[in-house]
């Protein structure tokens, strides 16, 4: 039997079925859209069809004389993942094609699809590592070459945050509209405040997302205890605070808890803690992932004075945001917490929670993509038209690049 819904390409060169936000994408759409996916690991749940690239081929893996050359678009066109996509993908195979970080853009705009191509670029590619000199210098002009020549010609794009939207339209002119990372909405309640407070923190083991909140635990003075459910990055580091605070009573370490059950087990907690100092233009305008998961976990938030985070903070009456990025600023910012502001924060989370979720964000992606959607069916009754002989509006009277908007 025919499947009469949209064909929709959703490409990331990540693996889906643990990339939290390629996840929200495909369940958003695959009820309405018939979704072909391509990435790294086996078919995401409710797709028609899956390209499953081979893990060996790594798509960052390029010609280093091709780009010590500068020689940028013929690194992208040669890249192992390019050539072996562009063998198994048609140009014009697709209605829509919906491309996750510049990396895929251009392969996904020399496709062709019918109705256009929609970019969802989750960071600021050319500045994402920019604390590296290696990488200012050698893979920063790459991607700047990726964004001018290529995503300018997506027809439609979004990003994670405010910050990064504006200085994509500031320094390449893409408008850019924003889809926060937040997970689907948990039916939870707050949980009743203990004292002194349980903090809770949860996500990567990485020292420079840290090091700030466990120098500050040194100098809390309220009694509040610290508890990391860290994924092992498998550097030595997530080991070496196991023995760092063996047999402490402040800081416990904890092991991951898979992502299904993060919200739940941050929920028997008081304040979720974050400190991310700004080393890079990424880490400034940073919105994670862990930022949404307090909210829907009803928690309380105490979180460093990044702007992306801070203003929401502020905007929903979160709970409370440290003067700067240092320990003592940390510590002196958990000092401040009382049990009813603590209250009042985990009631402000149960409120915030129906507004920062995945089922209010998605709307940022399904309203652009259902516009591309648009022109292709649009024009193929304005070709049924004419071939019928029917009066019909004339092609120049249609304005097809601006239809939907």
């Amino acid at each position: 039997m025919a499947d009469d819904r949209p064909s929709l390409l959703i490409i990331s060169y990540s693996p889906l079925y643990r990339d939290a936000r390629l996840l929200r994408q495909i369940r958003h759409f695959t009820p309405d859209y018939a979704v072909t996916t391509v990435g790294y690991g086996l078919a995401p749940e409710g797709v028609v069809d899956h390209l499953q690239i081979p893990d060996d081929l790594i798509y960052w893996h390029k010609d280093r004389r091709l780009m010590i050359a500068r020689l940028y678009q013929r690194a992208y066109d040669t890249a192992p993942v390019t050539r072996w996509l562009r063998e198994r993908l048609t140009p014009g195979q697709f209605d829509v094609i919906l491309a996750n970080d510049v990396d895929t853009v251009p392969l996904a705009v020399t496709l062709a699809p019918r109705g256009g191509v929609h970019a969802d670029l989750h960071e600021y590619s050319s500045r994402q590592k920019e604390e590296s000199r290696v990488w200012r210098l050698a893979v920063a002009p790459y991607y700047r070459h990726l964004v001018r020549r290529w995503v300018t010609k997506a027809d439609s794009a979004t990003t994670v945050g405010e910050g990064l939207a504006q200085q994509y339209l500031t320094e390449f002119g893409v408008a850019c509209g924003v889809v926060v990372n937040a997970p689907p909405y948990a039916d939870l309640s707050p949980t009743e405040v203990a004292w002194p407070p349980r903090l809770v923190h949860a996500g990567n083991g990485v020292a420079a997302r840290l090091e700030v909140m466990l120098e500050a635990m040194a100098l809390v003075t309220n009694g509040a205890t610290l508890d990391l459910y860290l994924i092992d990055q498998g550097n030595g580091y997530v080991p070496s605070l196991r023995e760092r605070f063996a047999g402490s009573d402040r800081v416990r370490v904890h092991d991951a808890v898979p992502a299904a059950e993060v919200v739940e087990t941050l929920n028997g907690y008081d304040v979720g803690v974050y400190s991310l100092p700004p080393i890079s233009f990424n880490f400034r305008w940073a919105l994670p992932n862990k930022f949404f998961d307090f909210v829907q976990a009803r928690l309380a938030l105490v979180i460093g004075p990044s702007p992306e985070m801070a203003g929401l903070v502020e905007e929903h009456d979160l709970g409370v945001v440290a003067q700067d990025f240092t320990p003592e600023a940390f510590a002196a910012a958990i000092n401040a917490l009382t049990p009813e502001g603590v209250a009042a924060a985990k009631t402000a989370s149960d409120r915030a929670a129906g507004v920062l979720c995945a089922e209010e964000q998605v709307h940022g992606w399904a309203e652009p993509v259902a516009a591309l959607a648009e022109r292709v069916q649009l024009r193929e009754a304005h070709e049924e038209f004419g071939a019928s002989g029917a009066e019909s509006v004339s092609h120049e009277d249609v304005d097809w690049d601006n239809l939907g908007q």
